[in-house]
């Protein structure tokens, strides 16, 4: 850490609570990704392996799509939370977390109507065939009825990590991980006298670890001792003021991911038009990919949290140097994984699927994957150091130009017209991440973002 943190201007306590609050993040993004990586194993072993995978692929992107709704007014949440305590206005920050989980319930509770209602007419629109339809239609409407509790322990688990407690969150969150994929092993393959369930099986022990991870994450916010534990005698009414302090980072955050999903979705159909094993290979790549954004995402969210902190406290120059430590911090990860693509991609592919075409196809995924490991460790933990700061406009700007240049106007040229196939699928991916870290590391560089959170917060307070 020493090494790492070069000449930067941060003690070693300092150096200590990037760790704290990074590393029991990074822990539970990666095993709960892992888990998600079994349960596709799982149906990839299915009787029905190529099928069931693409099927339950078909839901990955729109499920994405309205989970990073959910997500991005969480980021206000953890933004405003911090820069509250930052400030020492504890009694702010509890207001901003009550409010948080208040607003995500309602918007929860409508994503799971919306969702539930038409998953026939979604899945048809990411192309689904006569033989994925019925798993996939089924798969959604299960998954959509965890929105709500879902919605729920995203908003306590922004407020704890705007807080800097991570641990909480990581403990609750992989006790419901680890439920899922015990649950997918008894109903996918019908174990302990439970009929062998596949998809729905599947779909089932999601919905319901996920209304399990809400009461725990709801008795730990009860319980705990923390700046933003919730009392049954408190007011519980929405207040406008902290609605807006949740929105002034959490709407522009909002409409860069459906920017991002939109574009995904867009992305995922031209792939779809491949056939079903192309398809399921890609859906094997993206969730192995999703293994390389997890130490961007935990040291994003210690980005996001010690910006808020040190911003709300007047100190810039911590909050600059914090920034670069976990940019330094995730590359150095980011490192490590792409070399382990590059000499176990074989192996990796294997785990998911007995089929061997699709196996070989997912293996020269990974070898592209980390090619765009630079662009990822970038990118991410200093968009989240923006939104910490309350720039939320560069982070967007980002995700514009290297979704929709690459992904959604670049792709059908790389995929059928150059006849790339699914190579050019995947180095339109690469060139996107690439784009969006240069974006938002030059805006890093300039140092102007270190005042937009002083400009919101007037217009907060006038």
């Amino acid at each position: 850490m020493q090494y790492v943190a070069g000449k930067l201007d941060l003690t070693r306590e300092d150096r200590r609570r990037v760790l704290t609050i990074a590393l029991p993040s990074l822990f539970e993004l990666v095993l709960s990704h892992l888990f998600a990586m079994v349960d596709t194993i799982m149906l990839g072993r299915s009787a029905i392996s190529a099928v069931a995978i693409a099927a339950v692929g078909l839901t990955n992107n729109p499920m994405n799509l309205t989970r990073s709704i959910l997500i991005s007014l969480n980021i206000g949440t953890t933004a405003g939370v911090a820069w509250a305590i930052g400030a020492k206005e504890n009694k702010s920050a509890m207001h901003i977390s009550r409010n948080a989980v208040m607003l995500n319930s309602l918007v929860g509770m409508l994503a799971s109507l919306i969702v539930f209602t038409f998953a026939g007419d979604i899945v048809t629109f990411m192309g689904a065939g006569p033989d994925t339809f019925d798993y996939a239609r089924m798969y959604l409407r299960i998954i959509a009825l965890g929105l709500l509790p879902q919605s729920i322990t995203f908003a306590i688990t922004a407020s704890l990590r705007g807080v800097g407690q991570t641990r909480l969150p990581m403990t609750y969150n992989l006790i419901a991980n680890m439920l899922n994929v015990i649950g997918n092993y008894v109903l996918i393959y019908g174990k302990l006298g439970f009929p062998a369930m596949g998809v729905a099986g599947a779909a089932l022990s999601t919905m319901l670890s996920q209304l399990i991870g809400c009461f725990m994450a709801l008795y730990t916010v009860f319980r705990a001792q923390t700046p933003v534990r919730f009392r049954i005698d408190r007011e519980w009414r929405m207040g406008m003021k902290w609605i807006r302090r949740i929105l002034s980072v959490g709407l522009t955050s909002m409409l860069e991911q459906l920017i991002m999903q939109i574009g995904f979705i867009i992305f995922a159909r031209q792939v779809s038009g491949l056939g079903t094993t192309i398809f399921a290979a890609h859906q094997i790549g993206l969730n192995i990919n999703g293994l390389t954004w997890m130490p961007g995402q935990a040291f994003g969210v210690a980005a996001t949290t010690l910006v808020g902190q040190s911003l709300g406290a007047g100190e810039k120059k911590k909050a600059t140097d914090f920034v670069r430590l976990v940019h330094r911090l995730s590359m150095c990860v980011a490192a490590c994984i792409a070399v382990l693509f590059l000499t176990c991609s074989q192996y990796i592919a294997a785990l998911y699927t007995t089929d061997l075409q699709v196996a070989a196809l997912s293996a020269w995924v990974l070898k592209l994957i980390a090619l765009g490991m630079p662009g990822i460790s970038t990118q991410i933990p200093i968009a989240a150091a923006l939104r910490g700061a309350r720039d939320t406009r560069f982070p967007l700007m980002a995700s514009m130009s290297g979704i929709w240049i690459f992904r959604v106007m670049l792709a059908p040229v790389f995929i059928y017209t150059l006849g790339w196939g699914l190579t050019g699928a995947w180095l339109t991916i690469v060139l996107d991440q690439t784009t969006r870290a240069a974006v938002v590391y030059a805006r890093f560089k300039t140092g102007r973002w270190l005042m937009v959170g002083e400009r919101v917060k007037k217009r907060e307070n006038s």
